[in-house]
């Protein structure tokens, strides 16, 4: 059965436990006081640092730094927190010098949960998620304000030099390889002209487009040959007209004329056929020759190609390279510097005083209505009459009396001695 039912068994109860209560409340008081006392102030400030888009569209000069700013600001904070990184910051800040008994393991914890870095996305475009972020805002929250100021600025300033330096330092890789494939590859076709020129040389062949040339020539001569024959076939024409016609002095002056002719004409003809020849033997060749022949080209030219689109990504690799040394590409800049905090964010020591001990007042009125339950004693008529249901004829209160009879006891001793005396 419980003990409370009324306003008046309360107030019964409380005068009854006063002291278990009293007792309960100061050292609640106690431990709320000393919880206070050791409780410490911190402070928080945040820097706030802007992700401003390139100058210069992508489309007409694109940097070599792909992927989302997301995962670009994730690397960099995974550097920040590193060890060395966080360590590095406690010793050049002075951090938690008043702490001196705390490892190097537990200063790195201690700065990982003081030290938040919150990103916010930028607006989407369409129905896809790009991972771009537009405003990076880093948190530190330290036992004085000036070192959270010093930290959420230190944190800061790493944040944009490892977004610069990583930039930079990935578009030098970028230009730095194609530029190694566009040596290579020059190299591979500077050997390979030597190689086919080589080739040429051993098997008398003749050098790209002078096979065009020699047969437009042998075109030509034998063009040649046929006038020299229809001269040749006009002069004896002649002589024979002057043989048959005139007299024999004449016509013999004038057979030696056409004889000189003749001679000259079959001389001119004997130079053409051998010219002829020499440009024929220098375009005959052997299948097998042809063949390594085409083979040398073919590879000649996939080389060329490979070396140009090597040519045209270094040229983009190089330009992405000058927009990141010139700071014209996607960077951080600071748009709300680490404010110095004016109050701890933490809550009053006085406010945990006074909450204790409210806690303290009412963990003592449990403890008392505990006490009650243990020891359910009916003490009052109306307790009787609503448990059992009997309604008492006397209600007799309990009365102490053994104070007043020591007191009556001492009197009487005191007096009888001094009618002894």
């Amino acid at each position: 059965m419980g003990p409370i039912y009324s306003f008046e068994d309360f107030v019964d109860m409380l005068r009854r436990r006063v002291v278990l209560m009293a007792k309960v409340v100061f050292l609640g008081t106690l431990v709320s006081l000393w919880f206070a006392a050791r409780q410490t102030h911190e402070y928080e400030s945040a820097e706030v640092i802007q992700i401003v888009q390139p100058k210069i569209a992508d489309d007409l000069a694109k940097s070599t730094v792909e992927g989302s700013s997301a995962r670009r600001l994730q690397l960099i904070q995974q550097r920040l927190m590193a060890r060395g990184t966080v360590l590095e910051i406690v010793e050049k800040l002075d951090l938690y010098s008043d702490m001196p008994q705390l490892k190097p393991s537990q200063l790195v914890a201690l700065m990982r949960e003081s030290v938040r870095i919150e990103g916010v996305a930028a607006a989407r475009e369409g129905f896809s998620d790009d991972g771009t972020i537009s405003v990076l805002t880093i948190i530190a929250r330290m036992p004085t304000a000036e070192q959270a100021q010093q930290v959420a600025s230190e944190f800061a300033r790493r944040t944009i030099e490892l977004s610069v330096n990583s930039r930079i330092e990935l578009a030098r890789e970028t230009l730095t390889f194609f530029a190694e494939q566009e040596a290579a590859l020059a190299s591979n076709l500077a050997a390979l002209e030597d190689e086919l020129t080589a080739f040429r040389n051993a098997n008398d062949l003749t050098l790209p487009g002078t096979a065009e040339f020699r047969r437009a020539e042998l075109a030509t001569i034998n063009g040649g040959l046929l006038d020299i024959a229809r001269e040749q076939i006009e002069v004896r024409r002649a002589a024979d007209h002057v043989s048959a016609t005139e007299r024999p002095a004449t016509a013999k002056r004038m057979l030696e004329g056409f004889q000189e002719q003749l001679d000259t004409l079959k001389a001119q003809n004997d130079l053409l056929l051998q010219h002829k020849s020499e440009l024929e033997a220098s375009l005959e060749t052997s299948p097998e020759a042809e063949r390594q022949l085409d083979d040398f080209e073919r590879q000649q030219q996939q080389l060329q190609n490979a070396l140009d689109a090597i040519t045209a990504r270094r040229t983009e690799a190089e330009v992405g390279f000058r927009l990141e040394t010139r700071h014209q590409s996607e960077r951080l800049t600071v748009i709300e510097p680490a404010a110095l905090p004016d109050y701890p964010i933490t809550g009053g020591r006085k406010r945990l005083a006074i909450m204790g001990v409210l806690v303290s007042v009412m963990v003592a009125l449990a403890v008392a209505y505990v006490q009650e339950l243990r020891q359910p004693v009916l003490r009052s008529a109306a307790q009787m009459q609503r448990e059992t249901g009997l309604a008492p004829v006397v209600s007799i209160p309990v009365l102490d009396t053994r104070r007043k009879r020591r007191l009556s006891d001492l009197w009487r001793g005191r007096f009888k001695s001094g009618a002894d005396a």
